[in-house]
């Protein structure tokens, strides 16, 4: 009887590495997210200055994805990784710095937002194409799902330290840890072999690169299926998390620490779901995972923006957790499957655009919050998902 999968993967000393490299980064994320969401909101009082922070973080995988896909089949991806650590590092080390001198001001963390928001962008393309290449074809589906449940399982763990330190050292401690914990990224990277420049991608222009994915996009009804679903994730559905620090000092009277918790929820339903899907998930299955995943998530996020009990919020984020990991675990891995090995960083580069897009999502809700109250407006961007989902069926139903 052979190994599971999982087990192999994780001999694979590429792998290790990088999934080393995702973990530290993803803490760091959802440590820092937390912390400059209940930050900035007792700052300013705003809960649109709050969503707007949160959608500094995206907007440069919509203005950047497709170049950053294209220029990642130019260049050793090792040593691309090794400056998307190196600057994160280096943007937490500033604001620690900034806050030991109690000098932070908004537009700091706006700044930094924007900063780790175009090394985010540049994941897809560069570390989720490197653990398809070691991980082949035929393990990509689980190297994807251990992928998002350490993504996940740093959402447990990341808000709940997030808040705690907040509240116990303030945001210098917060950020000073999050550039410590990329000292074994950057180990883990300079490890790794040299990746070659992509052959197909030698005798391109980028921007050539970028039209030549595009066609692949429009003429793959896989393809066009899965990333105009995860626009609309990205539209209706991830901008709720910037909500989650608003609704729970607003309406369930949660201080930090309790905010951390709850934010950490949505992160035990989705280590859970990921763990589940790397079990038992087949290919087969994979359509059915990621549409119903999405429609999960859109449910329970307008369940948990109504919730006025913190244990039925949680409750809610738990099962958002579940149905987003079917939805994350699946969204690359379909891209991947979908596209020729030669062609995969421009067009994960693309998926990273629609993933980008999220900003026009957290600009409307941070509208509609200053309108009717955060609990409402989140509420009625699920009712919307939801709305969405089933207006495109005819286009997801080919995936």
């Amino acid at each position: 009887m052979s190994d599971p999968a999982w087990r192999t993967l994780f001999r694979d000393r590429d792998f290790l590495r990088l999934w080393i490299a995702g973990l530290c980064t993803f803490v760091v994320r959802w440590l820092e997210t937390l912390a400059v969401g209940v930050f900035a909101y007792n700052a300013t009082g705003s809960a649109f200055v709050v969503a707007m922070l949160t959608m500094l973080r995206l907007l440069p995988m919509g203005l950047f994805g497709a170049f950053l896909g294209a220029a990642a089949e130019r260049m050793d991806r090792r040593l691309a990784l090794l400056l998307i650590v190196l600057s994160q590092a280096a943007t937490s080390a500033t604001i620690a710095l900034l806050a030991v001198f109690d000098a932070v001001q908004v537009w700091h963390l706006a700044c930094a937002a924007f900063m780790n928001g175009i090394a985010w962008a540049a994941d897809n393309p560069v570390r989720r194409a490197m653990i398809g290449q070691v991980a082949g074809a035929a393990r990509m589906g689980t190297a994807m799902s251990i992928d998002v449940a350490t993504s996940n399982g740093s959402r447990v763990f990341g808000p709940t330290l997030g808040g705690v330190l907040l509240a116990a050292v303030g945001l210098d401690g917060a950020f000073a840890l999050g550039a410590l914990l990329y000292v074994p990224a950057v180990v883990a990277v300079l490890r790794l072999p040299v990746a070659p420049v992509t052959r197909s991608a030698a005798g391109l222009s980028v921007l050539a690169s970028i039209a030549e994915g595009l066609a692949l996009v429009r003429r793959e009804p896989r393809l066009v299926g899965t990333l105009l679903v995860t626009l609309l994730f990205n539209l209706f559905g991830w901008p709720f998390t910037s909500m989650v620090p608003v609704i729970g000092q607003d309406q369930l009277a949660l201080g930090p620490r309790g905010i951390g918790v709850l934010a950490s929820m949505d992160g035990v339903g989705a280590f859970l779901g990921a763990v589940i899907v790397a079990v038992f998930a087949r290919p087969a299955q994979y359509r059915a995972i990621y549409v119903g995943g999405i429609t999960l998530y859109f449910a329970m996020l307008a369940a948990f923006a109504l919730a006025t009990d913190p244990f039925v919020a949680g409750i809610a984020l738990v099962l958002t957790g579940v149905g987003g990991a079917g939805f994350a675990i699946m969204q690359p891995t379909l891209v991947f499957l979908a596209t020729p090995p030669e062609m995969r960083s421009r067009v994960l580069g693309l998926l990273s655009v629609c993933i980008g897009l999220g900003p026009v999502g957290f600009l409307a809700l941070g509208a509609l919050a200053e309108v009717l109250g955060a609990p409402v407006a989140t509420a009625t961007m699920g009712l919307a998902g939801l709305i969405a989902m089933a207006a495109t069926h005819s286009f997801w139903r080919r995936i």
